[in-house]
């Protein structure tokens, strides 16, 4: 399907792998013009000889001279600015309340909501110009249902949500749409980081923690970068034109995280 997009012009943060490469690889195929940022720079430098369409550059989110800088080689490059994929996000700690540090509860918060904030106030004034923008920020089940021993993350990502919500009231009279996607149980190693720690935390071991996870969800499957970078380009298109203030729930009908 042709979705309209050749010549979009997308940010897409933490896009060396993961999702976020998933995601900038998607709009590329799309005819997307893309820069994508990640902290991890021989991640950045591989994509010369992999995907060599994509611009980059380094940058932490939770560093505003960063960002700064990122926006000026990204609005430079692009030569403007339509959509912003805030996808950067760190896992965080895994514990009990009192077992976790204040400085991870910081650092996991910062990145993951306010990493957000940093990219959308700089963003919006190059998507004021755009003729179809948007923002599609990266949340997760855990912002919807909670998830015990990894409260910094949740708290984070349910923040996500209001932020999503009140972007979209905020931002829908300039015609700029902001949407959230809320993966579940994601394919790779971060998600498998996740459950080996949830696993050590309960004194179980991976394959019975997997099997706990999978048991509050209807399809007993991994959701893939692949997938999200589907549902993203499609908000990101002409076709999501009317689709704002949604929090989109990819994840196999899951109903809660244990």
């Amino acid at each position: 399907m042709d979705m309209g997009i050749a010549g979009l012009r997308v940010l897409v943060t933490a896009g060396a792998a993961g999702i976020g490469l998933g995601v900038a690889r998607a709009f590329v195929r799309e005819g997307a013009k893309v820069h994508v940022c990640d902290v991890d720079r021989t991640a950045l430098d591989a994509l010369a000889s992999s995907d060599p369409a994509l611009s980059r550059s380094v940058c932490d989110v939770a560093d505003r001279e960063a960002v700064a800088s990122l926006f000026d080689a990204a609005i430079g490059t692009l030569g403007g600015l339509d959509v912003l994929v805030n996808n950067a996000g760190i896992a965080g700690p895994t514990g009990r309340v009192e077992e976790i540090h204040p400085d991870d509860w910081d650092r996991c918060l910062t990145v993951c909501l306010t990493g957000q904030f940093n990219c959308a106030r700089l963003a919006v004034p190059h998507l004021r110009k755009s003729q179809n923008a948007s923002i599609v920020n990266l949340s997760s089940a855990a912002g919807k249902y909670g998830f015990a021993m990894r409260a910094p993350y949740a708290a984070a990502k349910w923040g996500v949500i209001g932020f999503t919500k009140s972007l979209a009231i905020e931002l829908g009279d300039a015609g700029i749409r902001v949407n959230a996607i809320l993966p579940g149980l994601v394919a790779g190693d971060r998600q498998r980081r996740v459950l080996e720690a949830k696993a050590q935390q309960l004194g179980i071991s991976y394959k019975e923690m997997e099997a706990r996870a999978f048991s509050f969800t209807s399809i007993k499957d991994y959701v893939t970068a692949e997938q999200l970078a589907d549902q993203i380009v499609f908000l990101a298109s002409a076709r999501g034109r009317t689709i704002s203030g949604q929090a989109i729930s990819v994840d196999g009908d899951t109903r809660m995280l244990g």
